[in-house]
């Protein structure tokens, strides 16, 4: 059986959009509903610079329908201030802040590195061991928040049936084979960044995650780069191994993955033009169209 492909965008906020893929004279405060029954899925960018409430991710899961997932990005103050280091505490208050609430809509968390953070094996080893990848685990490390949290710890993990982690890197310091095996081992899914810097397809968790930034070198995707695109993820979803640049040998039997894609940063402007179009050529519709 093949993996499900979901398709979306990072954030829902963006005035362009409005003039694009939003229905003129939309509310903003129906956005969020508008683009959810449209798209796969979309990546919170607000956690990355300050803990959300609980009723925010309450108020956004509302706003979804079944089937819809939201990743996480992970917080800057474990990612670029810490740089990994000494983080189960960061971690924990992250996790405490209300991530939970998504409730069944919790898709991924996302911790995208800073491009001046190396690899350091024993460091990311080190995080990689933090990270919950169940419920259970996830309430644990939550209940470690301390009052830096400034807000009661929300622990409740109903509806939330598995926890997945993806990483992005910034440095070429990564590109190394023993990389590629420390996130396998850990079941940590490797960011397909497809950037000219990181251009890599290598596989490490049971999903697959794509931040789609822009043919690499250029400002956007044509027609035919997001047919490539279209065949990177049927290729993931159905088991094949995509072609492409690796660090390592490509899967010879790879199994059928979840695929989590979304177009991005540089061609935002039409991120979900590219989402939608990708969707089409996979004939795949939105969670909340018929």
């Amino acid at each position: 059986m093949a993996g499900m492909i979901r398709l979306g965008t990072a954030g829902w906020v963006f005035e362009p959009w409005r003039q694009s893929f939003y229905p003129k004279g939309l509310p903003q405060k129906q956005e969020l509903s508008y683009a959810a029954t449209r798209l796969g899925n979309i990546e919170i960018n607000a956690t990355f610079y300050s803990h959300q409430k609980a009723a925010s991710f309450a108020n956004w899961a509302g706003q979804t329908p079944e089937n819809f997932v939201f990743t996480v990005k992970g917080h800057q103050l474990v990612t670029h201030l810490k740089k990994l280091k000494d983080v189960e505490i960061p971690l924990a208050n992250f996790f405490a802040s209300g991530v939970m609430a998504l409730g069944s809509r919790l898709g991924a968390c996302c911790w995208q590195l800073p491009s001046n953070l190396g690899y350091d094996e024993a460091r990311l080893e080190a995080f990689l061991s933090l990270l919950p990848k169940t419920p259970e685990a996830l309430v644990a490390l939550a209940s470690k928040a301390d009052d830096r949290l400034k807000e009661t710890p929300f622990l409740d993990a109903t509806g939330i049936s598995r926890v997945r982690h993806a990483i992005e890197v910034r440095n070429t310091a990564f590109a190394t084979p023993g990389f590629v095996a420390q996130l396998r081992r850990h079941n940590v899914a490797l960011v397909v960044a497809d950037t000219a810097d990181w251009p890599y397809l290598d596989q490490t968790a049971d999903f697959a995650y794509l931040r789609l930034q822009g043919a690499p070198g250029k400002e956007s995707y044509s027609a035919e780069e997001r047919d490539v695109r279209a065949g990177w993820l049927k290729a993931l979803a159905d088991g094949v191994a995509p072609d492409g640049p690796y660090l390592t040998t490509p899967e010879t039997t790879p199994p059928p993955r979840d695929v989590h894609g979304f177009f991005v940063s540089t061609d935002k402007e039409h991120a979900p033009d590219n989402a939608r179009a990708v969707m089409a050529t996979l004939r795949l519709v939105g969670p909340g169209e018929s």
